[in-house]
């Protein structure tokens, strides 16, 4: 950011000038941390006159120790000369979790530090702070510590963490965040809890199957959250339909209703980044004859949009500590990227685009079954044109006359006309608009 340009606009929301080094710059830094951020500027007065900052080692060490010892962060701080005075500066991030000075929380209005009280801080530690972030009284008997020790190896095998995992539990669970001033986070807890459903009654996954609309079978997935991914999956592949394909003489593939690939993005997503502070209501997988439903509480995070999200993104997770395990654990590759892979594996295995909806206080995601296979259109009696009409409404959408003669030559418009008419009637396709332009499209 240009200096000239900060001077000239003056102080706010993300800026402040300060002459010296006094309580009100250590507030301001624990706002800055609990709302967007922001720099300080001491040596420069309030109408933005330079006055000048003793940036000498003492008593800049001074200051970044304070911080750390009061608020646990390490903001950057540096020196720079303007006009022929040092200037120092002070960078702050956005905090992950909430930012007390002197066992007070601050925020920034406008170019006013003030303090948070009663409900405005009980909101803000619901709204405000990262669920997995917040710690309790855990005891670290709580915790299965081969779980984390097979997790560490795990890690490191995936070259995403340099750890020994013959370290003491507290070092290892310090190590990776997950142990904060000597006390345990919820992530840890339902990471590698022995029993996490103990304090977290619902954060467990359902997976149901229904067959023409009616519940077969509810298995409720307990355990760790890594435990919850591996049985949820094999729940969900216990409810669906396999069929192989050889593939030569050795060699055969499996070929399911969904493609796996599909199927684990959308699970670890709905583990990952499901609202903890909603307590009533779980993590749900539903399996139907014709789609499959993800569902989990809370409603997109960080200003994503349902369009925004099938669009190359940054990663924004309300559950940063959660995600960063399962990353460095090899079940998540690049973050920001499960959505793009989902859409990818459906179209490559010849299914329709997961439709993604923000309903019931929570995120959805529905897949579709291919019930337009070639087998079960040939056991209703349809001809090889008509099945070459269905498939190009599957992968276009939709279905035009002259799309249908560029696609079946040799035979008439006539007879084309009464493939369709038979496949209304067979009530598989519906005609969209008026007989010049009329289209054809999947019921």
């Amino acid at each position: 950011m240009n200096f000239y340009r900060i001077l000239k606009e003056g102080e706010g929301t993300t800026v402040e000038f300060n002459e010296s080094m006094g309580e009100n710059v250590f507030k301001t830094v624990s706002a800055f941390s609990n709302t967007d951020g922001g720099i300080l500027f001491c040596g420069i007065s309030d109408k933005g006159d330079i006055l000048g900052f003793d940036c000498s080692q003492k008593p800049v060490r001074i200051i970044t120790n304070k911080i750390l010892d009061k608020m646990g962060i390490h903001p950057n701080i540096s020196c720079f000369e303007f006009d022929g005075k040092k200037v120092l500066r002070i960078d702050v991030e956005k905090s992950y979790n909430p930012i007390s000075y002197n066992g007070k929380f601050y925020k920034r209005v406008g170019t006013t530090t003030t303090g948070m009280l009663g409900d405005e801080l009980r909101d803000f530690f619901l709204k405000g702070s990262n669920w997995d972030g917040l710690t309790n009284d855990y005891s670290l008997d709580e915790i299965d510590e081969e779980a984390v020790r097979r997790f560490i190896r795990r890690a490191v095998s995936k070259g995403r963490l340099v750890a020994d995992d013959a370290a003491d539990l507290s070092d290892l669970l310090l190590k990776i965040n997950l142990l904060v001033e000597g006390k345990l986070t919820n992530a840890a807890i339902v990471l590698f809890g022995k029993d996490p459903q103990k304090y977290f009654t619902n954060a467990l996954v359902r997976v149901l199957k229904f067959k023409n609309g009616v519940s077969i079978s509810d298995r409720r997935v307990k355990g760790n959250l890594f435990r919850q991914a591996e049985e949820a999956e094999e729940a969900i592949k216990n409810s669906l339909n396999v069929k192989f394909e050889i593939k030569g003489k050795l060699t055969r593939d499996e070929v399911w209703d969904y493609p796996l690939e599909a199927i684990r993005e959308a699970l670890i997503n709905s583990i990952v980044h499901r609202d903890y502070f909603k307590y009533g209501i779980q993590t749900q997988i539903k399996i139907f004859d014709d789609k499959i439903w993800f569902f989990n509480p809370g409603e997109l995070f960080g200003g994503m949009t349902i369009e925004k999200l099938t669009q190359l993104h940054p990663s924004s997770t309300r559950n940063p500590l959660i995600a960063e395990m399962f990353f460095k654990a090899g079940l998540v590759e690049v973050h920001g990227s499960g959505i793009r892979q989902m859409i990818k594996s459906l179209k490559n295995a010849g299914l329709p685009e997961p439709d993604f909806k923000e309903e019931f206080a929570g995120f959805s995601v529905y897949m579709m079954k291919n019930v337009y296979t070639k087998e079960y259109l040939e056991s209703i009696g349809l001809n090889r044109s008509q099945i070459q009409a269905v498939s190009y409404m599957q992968e276009h959408g939709s279905l035009t006359m002259s799309d249908f003669l560029r696609i079946s030559p040799g035979i008439s418009e006539r007879t084309l006309r009464r493939y369709l008419v038979d496949l209304l009637d067979k009530k598989l396709i519906i005609a969209v608009g008026e007989k010049k332009g009329r289209k054809y499209e999947l019921l």
